[in-house]
């Protein structure tokens, strides 16, 4: 693998920004907080703040256009860990789950019929459900297991 590995956080909605900063620091990761409006960062020579355009995905084509095989890529966005999937870049959720080659396709399909279904409630869906204590944990336990066999 060459040079560092780097932490590219899809950042506008990410629950585990702290997490990311303690868990990279550690492993003396670099950290790119991904966003279209500022976000204050620790600071640090290892951790970058990019703010992207508000353009439609603009956050999400700079992670993809990024990652690497030595990049971790921290998002809930399907469609985004798909790409970057494809640049060999390791994927994890906010809650440590990570996407795969042999899980993306599942999960692509389950979004389409969860966007199918929410069509047709007229918004009156609920959502996911509330980021936990366990799921905190279960990130910073991923996180730590993918940056010890990266690095």
């Amino acid at each position: 693998m060459s040079g560092p590995v780097t932490i590219l956080v899809d950042a506008d909605a990410c629950p585990v920004k702290e997490e990311v900063y303690r868990v990279a620091s550690r492993h003396k990761a670099h950290v790119r907080v991904v966003s279209n409006s500022p976000f204050r960062v620790p600071v640090s020579d290892r951790v970058k703040r990019v703010v992207v355009s508000d353009g439609f995905d603009a956050a999400d084509d700079w992670i993809a256009e990024n990652a690497t095989p030595s990049s971790v890529v921290i998002t809930a966005d399907i469609l985004l860990a798909e790409r970057c999937l494809k640049a060999g870049a390791t994927v994890l959720r906010h809650d440590g789950k990570s996407f795969d080659a042999a899980s993306i396709g599942s999960a692509i399909a389950t979004r389409a019929i969860m966007e199918d279904l929410r069509a047709g409630m007229d918004g009156k869906g609920g959502g996911p459900p509330p980021f936990s204590k366990a799921d905190r944990s279960n990130f910073l336990q991923a996180l730590d297991r993918v940056l010890v066999k990266l690095g």
